[in-house]
Order: C-alpha cells, then sequence, then structure tokens
C-alpha cells in the first residue's frame, strides 16, 4: 500500500501495514499527584487554556479519527483528565454523535467519589485508575501526596457507578514489587482487573535507568509466592496485557511488559496530546499539529490527510531497554 493510497482510504495505518483502530486523547497535562516515574515535584509546565484543545475540537478529531480513519475505540487521558471541568460535557457530546463508540478514561481517581456517577450517565464506557500500592505511608512516598483514602473512595464510586470493569494500573516498582501479592489479593477481594505496567523511560526527571527497573517476570515471580498463574495470553493481538487465571479463576491478573515483551508489532494505538499533536508511537519525537489545521480553517479531509501521513512514518518499535533513551516528552506530557 503506497502514501497514496493512504491518504485515499478510510483507515489509519503505517507503512508496516499496522492498522490503527485505538486513538487516546490526553486532556490535559496537568496533575494532582507527582508520581516519580511521570511527574517531577513541581509538576510539569502549565499550559494556558488556550493552548489545550477545547471540548468542541476533541470532538471534532474524534469525529474525523470515527468517521474518516475507522477509529473503533476511544480512551480519554492526562495527566488528569478529572481537572478538565467540562468532561462530562465532552463526553456526552461524543457519546451523542456516536452511540456505538467505546469510550474509556484513565484516571487516579481523586475527585472521581463526586463524579462517577455523572460520567456514567454522560455516556462514559469503563475506566482505569492509576493505583501502585494499598499501603499510605508507600503511596504518599511514590505519588509525593498522601491521598490513598481518596484514590480507594474514588475505585468504590466506580464500582457504584456501573463503570465496569474497572481496571486498576500498577507500575512495577522495586518499593512495590515485595506488596504486588498483596494488592492483587485486595483487588480481587472488589472484583477489580489489575495490570502491572513494566516502568518506561517516560519520567520527566530522567531517572530511568535499566539496571533499576522491575521486569514482567520478577512482577510474576512475586504473584507466584502466593497465587497459582495459568497463563491465558492476550485477547486481542493489539492488547497491551498479557493476562494470567488466578486460583484457577474466575479472577485474573494482567501484565503489560513494554520494555521485556514489546507488543510493538501489533500496536493500534494512535495518540494526540493536550495541545492537539498526534504522536504516532510513545517513544518517537516525530508529531504533526492538528490543532494548528483547525483552528485555520482546516476541514475535515485536511485532518485527516495529515493523521494519515504522521502515521505512515510510525517507526516499527522501541529499541531494546539497554539502549532506549527518553524522549524529548515525558509521560505525563504525552498522555498515557
Amino acid at each position: 500500500m503506497s502514501i497514496a493510497e493512504v491518504r485515499a482510504g478510510s483507515v489509519l495505518v503505517d507503512a508496516l501495514g499496522r492498522r490503527a483502530r485505538d486513538l487516546r486523547i490526553s486532556l490535559t497535562q496537568a496533575c494532582n499527584l507527582r508520581c516519580r516515574y511521570c511527574m517531577p515535584a513541581e509538576g510539569l509546565p502549565i499550559m494556558p487554556r488556550s493552548e489545550l484543545l477545547s471540548a468542541d475540537e476533541v470532538a471534532t478529531l474524534v469525529d474525523v479519527a470515527v468517521d474518516q480513519l475507522g477509529i473503533d475505540e476511544l480512551r480519554l487521558t492526562g495527566g488528569e483528565p478529572l481537572l478538565r471541568r467540562d468532561l462530562e460535557v465532552l463526553i456526552a457530546q461524543i457519546r451523542a454523535r456516536h452511540p456505538g463508540l467505546p469510550i474509556a478514561l484513565t484516571t487516579n481517581g481523586l475527585g472521581l467519589i463526586h463524579r462517577a456517577a455523572g460520567l456514567a450517565a454522560a455516556g462514559l464506557s469503563r475506566i482505569n485508575i492509576s493505583l501502585d500500592t494499598v499501603d499510605r505511608d508507600l503511596f504518599a512516598r511514590i505519588t509525593r501526596r498522601d491521598r490513598l483514602p481518596d484514590v480507594i473512595a474514588g475505585i468504590d464510586a466506580a464500582r457504584a457507578a456501573g463503570l465496569t470493569p474497572v481496571k486498576i494500573n500498577a507500575v512495577a516498582l522495586s518499593e512495590t514489587l515485595p506488596g504486588a501479592p498483596d494488592l492483587l489479593a485486595w483487588c480481587l477481594d472488589r472484583g477489580l482487573e489489575l495490570r502491572f505496567i513494566e516502568a518506561m523511560p517516560l519520567d520527566a526527571d530522567g531517572g530511568w535507568t535499566k539496571e533499576a527497573y522491575v521486569t514482567a517476570g520478577q512482577v510474576l515471580e512475586s504473584l507466584g509466592t502466593r497465587f497459582a498463574l495459568t497463563p491465558i495470553g492476550r485477547v486481542d493481538p493489539g492488547a497491551p496485557a498479557e493476562r494470567w487465571c488466578v486460583d484457577g479463576g474466575p479472577g485474573t491478573v494482567g501484565v503489560i511488559a513494554s520494555m521485556t515483551r514489546s507488543f510493538c508489532g501489533a500496536c493500534d494505538r494512535t495518540r494526540i496530546t493536550a495541545e492537539g499533536r498526534v504522536r504516532p508511537c510513545l517513544f518517537s519525537d516525530d508529531e504533526i499539529d492538528l490543532r494548528a489545521i483547525l483552528r485555520s480553517g482546516g476541514d475535515a479531509a485536511d485532518l485527516a490527510a495529515a493523521w494519515r501521513e504522521v502515521t505512515w512514518r510510525k517507526s516499527p518499535g522501541h529499541l531494546p531497554a539497554d539502549v532506549l533513551t527518553h524522549p524529548r516528552r515525558s509521560m505525563g506530557a504525552i498522555g498515557g
């Protein structure tokens, strides 16, 4: 397939034939936690509201993605998307235009106790909540904030609102590795789907090192001290998490081994940053500015053409851990 054919097509593909189906849009790079693997202690620079995509602009880009490019799944991320006061309005706007589109949210859970019901009513399909440990002191050291009870309250509110399955994202760290079985037991007791994620060199402080990061193998070894794990694999080749059945089921646990068991060859994601730049790969700094096209009067065809072109240049995958370097943006500035 040539770039000319791509430009004329109705799907979003790269030069290796990988089709993007999963769109992730960051709504802000601001966050009310300061997790060491994501944010510096002082937070990222405040982005003026005029530089952020408005709710209408986000909805327009979703229209282009679904109607012109064949995207069939949406995830709203940050930073912390709950810091957007217009989040419920935005979700309702997208839901009205695309009734069958799965809409997910990735959040740290702070404030979710007050908004879970409203998000569900607006049309949110499901939710992922970040939680690395249920040890309060350790949580405070990792996030630089003593807010564990508030996160747990948000998790409970999401369950009560029917935003199921509620998935828990835990970044695997040396400090949390001994408590990994405790976190899994806590999640199983509450019917939550836990997924451990290998830390990537996307922290704002540049402190990630190949010598210090925790691997999927170490996580599974830790969990195996208490639980019998039976491999399930991936339901979808493009899904990031490999899954295991716990003690014969029905509970499961997932591991996203971004560094040691790369799934780049089946990647189906495309990302838009909070200021409207398409980023086809987390580790590539190749971007294109859709906000500029939008605000200069470009139409859906112009947006789709630019989006296709940068996607066509998508890299085959990130480098191995022993040579991988930090991209210019951190995870908080890209969007999860």
